[in-house]
């Protein structure tokens, strides 16, 4: 059975107290906490909760309101899931600044990681790679990475690039595009940074 407006405001109400304090409200307290008119009010509402197997009672003792463990279990249920920051926009074409934005991602399968962000793509140099624009990726944070890796670079000290990395002759890398039309982007290893290595993709269809 479905819990009125105020039904979940009060076990809500004593679900925080207990958390809070390691014993339950007495019926003054949830009428203060919750403005309610009188202990009677109370005493209806906590009797529904009970019936509706929200609430446990001991006739025996005092301060004996106890959550059930359903209010628990539906608790996990909608408990918001970790997010994941999102660090800005990348290029997939030729490099841009890169700026952080404060906004963040919610990916629950990913947010027990603390060193994985997320970037939403810019171009179209990656979509052999099935990269596209307006995709999100995952990047798992790292400075090294191996020849034919999906990086996060960072050339110059402030334009950031999604390519394939690798070692060139010379003290040189290759940032490949994944686009037949486009040229590669050589850099001199000492003026690149890698900031990340690709873990996922994400695309959002209408």
């Amino acid at each position: 059975m479905a819990l009125t407006k105020r039904q979940k405001e009060v076990l809500d109400f004593i679900a925080d107290f207990v958390h809070e304090n390691g014993f339950s409200p007495s019926f003054e307290e949830i009428a203060a906490g919750l403005k309610l008119a009188s202990l009677a009010t109370v005493h209806k509402h906590v009797s529904a909760l009970e019936a509706k197997g929200y609430l446990k009672r001991s006739y025996n003792r005092s301060r004996s309101l106890d959550v059930s463990p359903k209010y628990l279990a539906e608790q996990k249920r909608f408990q918001v899931v970790p997010e994941i920051p999102l660090a800005g926009r990348i290029a997939a074409g030729s490099p841009v600044e890169a700026i952080e934005t404060p906004a963040s991602l919610g990916f629950g399968d990913f947010a027990g990681n603390p060193n994985v962000f997320a970037l939403e793509v810019r171009g179209d140099s990656m979509i052999e790679d099935h990269i596209c624009d307006g995709d999100y990726v995952l990047i798992e944070k790292t400075s090294e990475a191996k020849d034919g890796d999906i990086v996060v670079a960072l050339v110059g000290g402030s334009e950031a690039t999604l390519k394939r990395f690798y070692h060139e002759p010379n003290g040189m890398a290759r940032l490949q595009p994944a686009n037949s039309t486009m040229n590669p982007i050589y850099v001199p290893l000492n003026e690149l940074q890698i900031q990340g290595r690709l873990m996922a993709v994400l695309r959002k269809y209408r």
